[in-house]
């Protein structure tokens, strides 16, 4: 008995939890062709926005980078924050994305990293978040492959 609870007890702690909700947008309901992203400076996940940037371009879309009030040629904004994680380095953790026509929210993902001994927290910022955005954006094909590092 003790054997199957140490095993279980390891089990949890060596998996972490890894775990991904995601509101898609419906590109017959929204033919966006640009996106402004509002930045926020509170994140210091120094990748994130040119990620973001590269995997929107890559599906056709358009994207304009933004501080404080949205341009009036904004139709279509997305707001983020991201949060990192410590264990021996800094890690993504968290991140949530709200993309939103004027004051609605029509899609949106969260994105979190449960840590434990889950060494795939050290991750990049793109292997983590490419499944996210890929759900996000499941209705605009991609125009361009994405670049392989």
């Amino acid at each position: 008995m003790k054997k199957i609870i140490g095993t279980l007890v390891v089990t949890a702690f060596v998996s972490g939890c890894t775990s991904m909700s995601v509101s898609k947008l419906d590109a017959t309901k929204y033919p966006v062709k640009t996106i402004c992203i509002e930045e926020n400076p509170a994140v210091a996940v120094a990748d994130l926005v040119p990620f973001l940037e590269k995997s929107i371009q890559e599906r056709g879309i358009q994207t304009l980078l933004y501080k404080g009030k949205a341009p009036p040629q904004c139709e279509y904004t997305l707001w983020y924050t991201a949060f990192r994680g410590w264990d021996l380095a800094p890690y993504l953790n968290r991140a949530e994305f709200r993309l939103r026509q004027g004051n609605v929210t029509i899609a949106s993902a969260n994105y979190s990293h449960g840590g434990g001994f889950d060494l795939s927290k050290f991750s990049s910022t793109d292997s983590k978040l490419t499944p996210v955005l890929d759900q996000l954006f499941a209705d605009f094909n991609r125009v361009s492959e994405p670049s392989k590092k």
